[in-house]
């Protein structure tokens, strides 16, 4: 049975790298994205440093760990480097939550919401590692701190990785 909400398109691959600068180098030099922006984001328990590469309407975002025990470390750890989550874009989040969840689908996260942005997590699927980020950008925006910071606090609350 198909969704109701739609999918409009990938908007972002989280991948897990172990050496960030080989991995900028490798999108940036070979495969010819655009290098938007670095940075470092430090939950309570956790680090991660990111990098945005831009092709297009798609992006890719690096993520490293800064710390032993980190999300990223642990995911790292269980799954090996690679896709960590995919990004799709939707059109109404609350929608796209609502028909997931009346699907038995769980959340790692409350919807998150800053300026310009919403977006919402599935629980990791223990089978693949994949985990599922719903974005709806109601204005042309990068991801904000705020984002980023609430989206570490609820993650590391629930203990997902």
């Amino acid at each position: 049975m198909f969704l109701n909400t739609k999918f409009n398109k990938v908007d972002h691959l989280a991948i897990a790298v172990l050496d960030l600068d080989q991995g900028i180098d490798f999108y940036v030099n070979k495969m010819g994205y655009k290098l938007d922006v670095i940075r470092d984001t430090q939950g309570k328990y956790s680090g991660m440093r990111s990098a945005v590469l831009f092709s297009g309407q798609f992006s890719v975002v690096l993520v490293k760990s800064l710390s032993e025990g980190s999300q990223i470390d642990k995911y790292i750890s269980r799954y090996g480097t690679g896709i960590q989550h995919v990004a799709f874009a939707v059109d109404d989040i609350h929608a796209t939550y609502q028909e997931l969840a009346n699907r038995g689908v769980e959340f790692s996260t409350s919807i998150i919401e800053a300026p310009g942005l919403r977006q919402l997590f599935t629980k990791r699927d223990p089978n693949t590692g994949m985990m599922h980020e719903f974005i709806e950008r109601t204005e042309q925006s990068s991801f904000d701190v705020r984002n980023i910071n609430q989206l570490f606090e609820q993650l590391e609350s629930s203990n997902e990785f």
